[in-house]
């Protein structure tokens, strides 16, 4: 199943990051694709927010992965960069699989350079600039995964 949405500025994509972040549940992977500037970063703070962990999302580009969590939500998000990853014990190195068994939400930045390795079930989320503001932003997931219908603003 892939939706498609559009956003006109950086708080209509957090807004709809929020919504993702609303219906996902553990062991969900985002695997983003996009290019640099994008917007993935942005609509991660979304999906933070919308999962009750609040708005304080950086980039993980220095240091590979950042944990968000907090007593009162049952999910963590675990976010990655994966640009400088080349190899599966670079990836080993990130505590990528352990993060997997945890049951954590893993979002995952230039999900491209760890295909391989990321289950057929992942949730693709493929941003596009279409402008300095507007974005395209499709979400693929798995056929009867019906969650991201109808959730754009």
């Amino acid at each position: 199943m892939e939706y498609t949405y559009i956003t006109s500025s950086p708080e209509e994509t957090i807004s709809l990051g929020e919504s993702i972040g609303r219906i996902l549940k553990g062991g969900d992977i985002i695997a983003y694709r996009g290019d640099l500037g994008a917007g993935k970063t942005t609509i991660t703070r979304g999906i933070s927010t919308g999962m009750g962990l609040g708005d304080e999302v950086t980039s993980p580009t220095f240091a590979l992965v950042n944990e968000y969590r907090n007593s009162d939500s049952k999910l963590s998000l675990i976010h990655f960069d994966m640009y400088r990853i080349t190899s599966p014990e670079d990836l080993e190195t990130t505590g990528f699989f352990d993060y997997m068994e945890e049951g954590s939400v893993l979002a995952v930045e230039w999900s491209e350079n760890i295909s391989d390795e990321l289950p057929k079930e992942s949730i693709i989320i493929t941003i596009k600039r279409l402008d300095d503001t507007v974005r395209s932003i499709s979400i693929q997931a798995a056929d009867g995964d019906e969650r991201f219908e109808n959730i754009g603003t």
